[in-house]
């Protein structure tokens, strides 16, 4: 009778994660650039837009830069639906996070086209942002964004956008059965 691995302890789990997501995000130097953090909470990501005070566009109000707001949704939009496959490939064993670093990361999704709605100013405080993915196929991807800053229900924009999904790679096995000779 075989026995079944014992189950990995879940800090274990949730490092290996948390270190797939930040090799992910720190590997585009935007990101960095505009101070954009992500919280993982399961497969859900927040992102958040710390304050500082490069980001100001208009200094007599002061609000965001409204290229600064576009930029955070649409990173916000880039990094969820990444994460969202990046997370399915690991949660069924097609990924290793352990092999996520700097020379070895998942292609990121493209953007085809990006609307934002400014519904109101970004004031001088952290944001915070959520991506959902409406619809995921293995080409196209359509995701939907919301930022806000104290009030969740209070949103200051919001943004639409559509995706080129990258080729994801076939597991060694399953490229194997694919060829034309086996």
């Amino acid at each position: 009778m075989s026995r079944r691995p014992a189950p990995e302890p879940v800090q274990v789990v949730k490092e290996r994660r948390d270190a797939a997501l930040k090799a992910l995000v720190h590997g585009v130097p935007y990101i960095q650039f505009l101070g954009i953090e992500f919280d993982r909470r399961g497969d859900e990501l927040t992102s958040v837009l710390p304050f500082d005070g490069k980001l100001i566009g208009n200094p007599l109000l002061p609000a965001l830069h409204g290229g600064v707001t576009a930029a955070f949704l649409e990173v916000t939009a880039i990094i969820g639906l990444a994460w969202s496959f990046v997370w399915e490939d690991m949660e069924c064993g097609r990924l290793d996070p352990r092999s996520l670093g700097p020379d070895h990361l998942p292609r990121l999704p493209k953007t085809i086209d990006f609307t934002v709605d400014y519904l109101r100013s970004g004031l001088p405080r952290d944001a915070y942002a959520r991506a959902r993915v409406n619809r995921s196929g293995r080409r196209y991807a359509s995701v939907h964004v919301e930022a806000w800053q104290d009030n969740r229900a209070r949103l200051f924009a919001q943004a639409t956008g559509h995706f080129l999904m990258p080729e994801r790679a076939l597991p060694a096995d399953a490229s194997r059965d694919a060829s034309p000779n086996g």
